[in-house]
């Protein structure tokens, strides 16, 4: 009862805080939307502003974690805001501002679909592929590949992961090993759902083979 409230109060005060925040951009009151952006990190999660913005994503799900559970309702509500602090920045012309944001907020919402979190405010895998295309003249860096490659595997979309496990490995970051890897664990899906992501069963055994006879 307690965490259903708390969830529905929440939801309430994010869903009215987005709204203004759309307001304010609509007006073109990008620096008092960026105050609103700082006094929500500042005050609502239980963390400082300046803190949210200094752990990496991973780190930031781990201080957001008690007793094993994830608070991924607030991670969520975090990465809306970063998401709309991007896109503020982004209509400033503060390239570099929105990217940071941009980026956190995509890592986040790529680890909560990973662990499966409810969309009680927005569904993390349609705002990581909707920050995705946003980033997409930006150069991401290794890691954000790395769990970029694995979120798109957990989503399905297998040819989209061998593309970015390739560019890793052009780039050193990821070892043929763990690409052989990626095509082993392929193996074992159904023959549809290799379809479905792009990947038929006889590419990832060809793609298999090719990096074994290398």
């Amino acid at each position: 009862m307690f965490r259903r409230d708390y969830l529905m109060n929440m939801i309430e005060q994010m869903t009215e805080a987005v709204g203004h925040l759309l307001q304010l951009k609509k007006e073109l009151k990008h620096q008092e939307a960026l105050l609103v952006i700082d006094e929500l990190l500042d005050k609502r999660f239980g963390l400082s502003g300046k803190l949210i913005r200094s752990l990496s994503d991973k780190d930031l799900m781990a201080v957001l974690t008690t007793n094993g559970v994830i608070e991924t309702d607030k991670i969520q509500a975090i990465a809306v805001t970063l998401k709309q602090e991007s896109e503020v920045h982004a209509e400033l012309g503060n390239e570099d501002a929105s990217f940071v944001s941009g980026l956190k907020a995509l890592q986040l919402f790529m680890r909560l679909s990973l662990v499966g979190a409810e969309p009680t405010l927005v569904n993390p895998s349609k705002e990581a592929e909707q920050l995705l295309e946003q980033l997409k003249a930006y150069e991401l860096p290794d890691h954000v590949k790395l769990l970029q490659a694995e979120w798109l595997e957990g989503e399905g979309h297998f040819a989209r992961a061998e593309d970015v496990l390739y560019e890793l490995m052009e780039d050193k970051a990821v070892t043929k090993e763990e690409v052989e890897a990626y095509y082993r664990r392929l193996l074992y899906c159904a023959d549809e759902k290799l379809e479905a992501g792009g990947l038929p069963r006889e590419e990832v055994q060809h793609g298999l083979d090719s990096l074994i006879a290398n």
